[in-house]
């Protein structure tokens, strides 16, 4: 009776369920815990998750932790508990892909304005155990906007958004050079770190308005989200790909402008750049493509024939912060956990959970959300999938998701839909 009235206030949309604000506590009983910390505990075998308002209350072995009186016991048997899965690359979190190509630079534009909560694209995400994503412009042109961070299935824009902006999408080469004739490598460089010292020069000027150093800047919307950048409270997120312009996205966006940004993409030799990119503190959210073959159009690639894992390359040399990404619809969102699964297929070593990491909590950190999700943490966001197993294994299935404590999504009454 108890799962029957929680179900049904999920279904109508009614109450939100025990372990959201303002209800009940929750407690969730599981063979298997993936906690996912970043520095600490990776597993917890015979655990209890305690969620209160909405965040994670307590993380504890089943035999010591004492269930406080009124909560809401969920046991899920032999089915395992982790974080909410995370994509960094998504074209699907409103009106489908924007492109808005303008100008080869247009760091204003604002994907925020086309979110559409919980669509159906989100919706197919969320039953595949995804709870966060990143909804960025198109790469048609080297700065092609602000992306949003959301979650997939809270239905008002106001509770589904965590950052905005999300991040500044640059895209360094493989499409932008289409925007017009005449278009290469060495101007979109160029025009690139032109409209980032516009940017930063803008943003440190404020910076020194606001310590009483200098005068009050005029506004211009052009360059407001270099405020955020430079302030940390942002990344740039870097479509990127081969080797030499991975490069440039590390020397040039982290070394000489020093700001916070991960490689997005990566193919292509890009992982000859990760001794570099680990030095400076560069993740690399690997996808759509996770191996490298021996030619591939423009690119020869110097494999000796052989198909290698491009996450694997990555760790290999050396990368400890490396994830995975769908771009979606390129590889649909519902995908996401399959990308850790061909990693593995092609040498990723998941001994310490670096599967499961890189769908969690190193996308978390690489966007700058890991003090709210990532991993089953107190005091982080209550977003927890019950899954059948290894999540890299494509025999698991979602069974459950819950959204800040809310279930949110049940294979039994609603995976016909999908």
């Amino acid at each position: 009776m108890m799962w029957i009235s929680m179900l049904a206030a999920a279904a109508l949309g009614a109450t939100p369920g025990a372990g959201a604000v303002g209800a009940p506590g929750l407690a969730l009983r599981t063979t298997k815990a993936l906690i996912a910390s970043w520095d600490g505990a990776q597993t917890l075998d015979h655990a209890v998750v305690l969620v209160k308002d909405g965040k994670i209350e307590a993380v504890g072995p089943t035999r010591s932790t004492a269930i406080p009186e009124g909560y809401e016991l969920v046991d899920v048997g032999e089915s395992w508990l982790m974080p909410g899965m995370i994509d960094l690359h998504c074209h699907v979190g409103g009106s489908f892909d924007i492109n808005d190509m303008v100008y080869l630079t247009q760091p204003e534009l604002r994907v925020s304005a086309s979110v559409i909560p919980a669509n159906v694209n989100l919706e197919r995400s969320l039953a595949s155990g995804v709870t966060t994503v990143l909804y960025i412009p198109g790469s048609g042109v080297n700065i092609g906007g602000q992306g949003i961070l959301l979650k997939t299935g809270l239905d008002h824009f106001e509770e589904a958004r965590i950052r905005d902006p999300g991040s500044l999408k640059l895209a360094q080469w493989g499409n932008p050079e289409r925007w017009t004739i005449g278009i290469g490598m060495a101007f979109e460089n160029w025009n690139t770190r032109h409209t980032f010292q516009q940017g930063l020069a803008y943003a440190m000027a404020w910076r020194n308005f606001e310590e009483g150093k200098g005068p009050k800047p005029e506004e211009d919307i052009t360059f407001d989200v270099f405020r955020k950048l430079l302030s940390k409270e942002t990344q740039v997120s870097t479509h990127t790909q081969l080797y030499q312009v991975v490069l440039m996205t590390i020397t040039m966006v982290r070394e000489q402008f020093g700001l916070d940004v991960y490689i997005d993409h990566g193919e292509f030799q890009g992982y000859k750049t990760a001794e570099l990119a680990e030095a400076k503190g560069v993740p690399a959210i690997i996808g759509p493509r996770e191996i490298d073959a021996t030619r591939r159009g423009f690119v020869s690639q110097d494999t000796d024939g052989a198909i290698l894992g491009i996450a694997a390359e990555y760790q290999k040399r050396g990368h400890t912060q490396v994830g995975f990404n769908t771009d979606c619809p390129v590889i649909p969102g519902e995908e996401l956990f399959l990308q850790s699964a061909v990693a593995v297929r092609y040498g990723l070593d998941s001994s310490a959970m670096q599967n499961v990491r890189g769908l969690t909590i190193i996308p978390a950190r690489a966007a700058g959300i890991a003090n709210r999700v990532g991993s089953l943490e107190v005091g982080k966001d209550a977003d927890i999938v019950v899954i059948t197993g290894d999540p890299s294994d494509p025999r698991s299935h979602v069974k459950m998701v819950f959204i800040e404590g809310r279930l949110i999504y049940d294979v039994a009454t609603e995976g016909q839909r999908f």
